[in-house]
């Protein structure tokens, strides 16, 4: 009857325990599936907030440009992203389309599409997001995100589309986390499916009959689900689901059961052989001593054998199993413990055999205060009956592990243990929490990082009546390194760049990688605007020392912007914003410093972006006309050359002045299309001249420093002669004293080579800058042009003559020829024949003219005569 009562018992405790961990194991199955789903849910967020902006960009562009923008434009010279898995496309009010972001054709007309009609009758500026549809062009099954796009007078002018493969909502997730017959999916709030994804096969509503979709009650959650309809089989999976927070999407997860509990299921196996076994030895030993009662040694013989399998079994699963006895004091408290049985797997966890490790204590196995807890927590089970918990090993402990699962149950003079190792599910669950919120270049913060963590700053610091300071910093230089050395160089130097931040702030401060060359720095606490201050002159000093990189020494500034909370902003977007205009602020007014955030930067920033969608929608269009000014031969007054002045003809403003959008145009680099135009435009009227067989002079054209820098202006020249068929003599080149100053050789071989062109290279406004009798010596120069300043010296000081009369002698010394600019009166006409000077230029020959006024000069050739009669008759014009 016991030997009955015992199999009994085991069969109970077997199935129970197996019943237990079956519990524990869904459970935890169920909370790694849901924080798969978090991180899938959070990367689908990213990719539907980059959908959401780029849309809204676009929008924004497209309406203020009165339905004018172009793309392929707008993303070279404004919008800088990444569309490695995006195609954007402009759609007018009649369904074709207009424009797309990649070179690629058009494609048919799409005013019966669903989400066409749905912008024409719903007046909503939201994003919209269809469901799967069959792209006509391609034959490809796509997901569009889409937004109305309004005329001026709000009524329907088209859509901005963003067409996505469902294989899009993929990229952003592991997918070695989902196993061999895991499942991911992406379903709408509508309840239709827009991707799901089994092993390596992607597939949508649209080539897959679904039999159900989950009602997803709640806005996340997770559950055993026995059919997954896109899974393509009945197995059981364990789905989570997530709702997006700031969209009607729900990001679905699903791990197979099968796979999961693959490893779990042969231990269970190996618990109900067990007990079947010790069952049956139980059967065989009450039979035996029913029939031998007088066997009582062969009955002991037997018992032993059934023990001696128990542990063979449990010796081999992957928990650690002991059975601790309580030492108790003279009051019956709990001192220590010690280990009467354990299996060879919870030795091992100590780092002992199973020999050993029993008959030893708790507190010869673990050092204070470790055994102090473990004894209260021995205590806690006592007195509860159960006690469990995910723990990490203090560096005391002696387990050789880092997480573990234990589980204390009391027994009637101790506690039965049960410890597993969890550790590599921790790993798991960190790497994830680490991928979402480190960028993987420089190990900083990223962005996410950076928008979940500053509004808690901000909340912490208003609790204690401080401020919270934002340095926006965008590093100078860095794109030279980027395109003179390659993306590694830069890569190289950003790493660089993040460490050295680093080790410019405080302990307390926070330094994130926001995008590209741009780093945030978050100041906590921060007493007043001075500390701020200081800690951007800090960085800024830090940056003074070059940094070593595999290819050569280079040397960044930073311009750095900061706002503080909470006078600058209430919130995170807000505080970012504000920070980012501080910095263009500092960049504008000469890089390598810093500038706190003013109200009136917005509305600088707002027109100097206005400017330059201006100046660039002009150069598109060609708003631009060409002035030339001659130069005569001093001596005979005979016009031997013109310079081409450019003059911008805005449709609303008139004639923009030339010192008002050149500057402009050099500092955002639209100078570099501008020149190109400019030679084209001159090249082009050279051309049209010589057709009408008009004697043409030389034309010389201003280059810039960011021309001349970037090493292109021999090629556009040849290319401009080839295109137009105009002999090289015929074209000069003026550059300014700024441009000499740089890398010596460098500038040689780029005016040797103009030079070989036969183009004659003119030093324009000489005098003002910081030319180098040296440089200009090993240069080969063929015209110093001196600056009107000196120019309008003359005839009022004897000094301004001496020193005129010094450059002409060092110019004649270097076989160069020299121009006077600024010629405006007789007098000084006749100081520079004295002077010797070859060429003048001014008023006192003529003002820039168009270029239809220029034939009539190339005919007259002799312009310093009569000088007062013709001044009389542009008067009376």
């Amino acid at each position: 009857a016991i030997c009955i009562v015992l199999a009994a018992l085991l069969s109970g405790i077997t199935l129970s325990e197996i019943k237990q961990q079956k519990t524990g194991f869904e459970k935890d199955a169920l909370t790694d599936t849901a924080k798969h789903a978090r991180v899938f849910a959070q990367q689908l967020s990213k990719a539907f907030e980059q959908a959401d902006q780029i849309t809204l960009i676009v929008k924004q562009e497209w309406e203020q440009s009165k339905g004018k923008m172009n793309l392929e434009t707008m993303f070279s010279h404004g919008l800088n992203l990444s569309f490695h898995h995006l195609s954007v496309s402009i759609i007018n009010r009649g369904g074709t389309p207009v424009s797309r972001s990649h070179n690629s054709p058009l494609g048919v007309n799409v005013a019966d599409r669903d989400y066409f009609i749905y912008h024409q009758r719903v007046q909503s500026n939201g994003l919209h997001i269809s469901e799967p549809i069959i792209g006509r062009s391609t034959g490809n099954t796509l997901i569009l995100f889409t937004r109305r796009l309004n005329a001026v007078d709000g009524t329907f002018d088209g859509v901005v589309a963003i067409a996505v493969k469902p294989s899009y909502f993929a990229v952003f997730y592991d997918n070695t986390m989902l196993g061999g017959a895991g499942t991911m999916a992406v379903v709408g709030k509508d309840r239709v499916l827009r991707m799901a994804k089994t092993g390596d096969s992607i597939r949508t509503a649209t080539d897959m009959a679904l039999n159900s979709i989950p009602a997803f009650e709640s806005d996340k959650g997770a559950a055993l689900m026995t059919d997954v309809p896109w899974s393509g089989d009945d197995e059981a999976h364990f789905v989570a689901w997530e709702t997006l927070r700031s969209y009607p999407f729900i990001a679905v997860v699903g791990l197979a059961k099968r796979e999961l509990i693959a490893d779990h299921e042969k231990t269970w196996m190996s618990y109900r052989n067990n007990a079947v076994l010790g069952s049956i030895v139980l059967f065989l030993v009450a039979l035996v001593a029913t029939l031998l009662s007088a066997r009582l040694v062969w009955r002991k013989h037997q018992a032993e054998q059934a023990r001696e399998a128990y542990w063979v079994a449990t010796d081999g699963g992957s928990e650690g199993f002991y059975m601790w006895r309580a030492l108790r004091d003279r009051e019956g408290a709990s001192v220590d413990f010690e280990v009467v049985d354990c299996n060879e797997r919870g030795a091992a966890f100590f780092g002992l055999p199973k020999s050993q490790m029993l008959g030893m204590t708790l507190s010869s196995l673990t050092q204070q205060p470790y055994f102090h807890q473990i004894v209260q927590i021995c205590d806690k089970a006592m007195k509860s009956g159960l006690y469990e918990e995910e723990y990490r090993i203090p560096p005391e402990s002696t387990l050789k592990m880092e997480w573990i699962y234990r589980k204390l149950v009391r027994t009637n003079d101790g506690v039965a243990v049960t410890l597993r190792d969890i550790s590599a599910a921790k790993a798991l669950e960190q790497e994830l929490v680490r991928l979402g919120n480190e960028d993987d270049l420089t190990g900083l913060p990223n962005r996410h990082w950076l928008m979940e963590f500053l509004p808690v700053a901000m909340e912490r610091t208003k609790k204690q009546d401080g401020m919270v300071g934002v340095l926006f910093i965008d590093l100078d230089g860095f794109k030279n390194v980027n395109d003179t050395l390659g993306h590694s160089a830069g890569d190289e130097l950003l790493q660089a760049v993040a460490q050295r931040l680093k080790s410019a702030l405080r302990p307390t401060d926070n330094v994130v990688r926001f995008g590209g060359d741009e780093f945030i720095v978050i100041l906590e606490p921060v007493a007043d605007a001075d500390g701020a201050a200081r800690v951007a002159a800090r960085i800024a000093v830090a940056f003074l020392q070059s940094f070593e990189l595999s290819r050569g020494r280079h040397t960044v500034s930073t311009s750095i912007g900061i706002s503080l909370y909470p006078q600058d902003g209430d919130d995170p977007e807000t505080l970012l914003k504000n920070a980012d205009m501080a910095m263009y602020a500092a960049k504008v007014a000469g890089k390598g410093r810093h500038r706190f955030y003013r109200p009136e930067f917005y509305e600088g920033l707002k027109a100097e972006i206005d400017t330059k969608q201006q100046l660039l929608r002009a150069i598109e269009e060609d708003q631009f006309e060409m002035h030339y000014q001659p130069r005569v031969d001093t001596m005979t007054g005979e016009l031997v050359g013109l310079e081409a002045l450019v003059r911008w003809w805005h449709p609303e403003r008139g004639m923009v002045p030339p010192d008002t959008f050149i500057p402009f145009a050099e500092t955002t680099g639209l100078i570099i299309p501008l020149g190109e135009l400019v030679m084209l435009k001159v090249c082009a009227q050279l051309a049209l001249w010589q057709q009408q067989e008009i004697a043409v002079v030389p034309v010389s054209v201003n280059v810039s420093v960011k021309q001349f820098n970037e090493g292109n202006v021999k090629n556009l020249i040849s290319s401009c002669l080839a295109t137009h068929g105009i002999p090289p003599e015929l074209i000069e080149i003026e550059l300014t004293e700024s441009a000499m100053m740089g890398d010596v050789k460098s500038i040689q071989l780029e005016v040797a080579a103009i030079s070989a062109l036969g183009i004659k290279i003119h030093i324009d406004d000489f005098g003002t800058g910081y030319s180098s009798l040296s440089l200009l010596r090993t240069l080969d120069i063929d015209v110093l042009k001196v600056d009107r300043s000196f120019t309008s010296q003359l005839g009022q000081n004897k000094q301004g003559e001496i020193f005129f009369k010094a450059i002409v002698w060092m110019a004649k010394a270097l076989d160069m020829r020299v121009v006077a600019e600024g010629v405006e009166t007789e007098e000084q006409v006749q100081i520079l024949q004295t002077l010797s000077c070859d060429e003048i230029q001014g008023y006192v020959v003529s003002k820039p003219l168009p270029a239809k006024a220029i034939p009539a000069l190339l005919h007259e050739r002799f312009l310093l005569k009569g000088i007062a009669e013709r001044a009389c008759v542009e008067d009376a014009g």
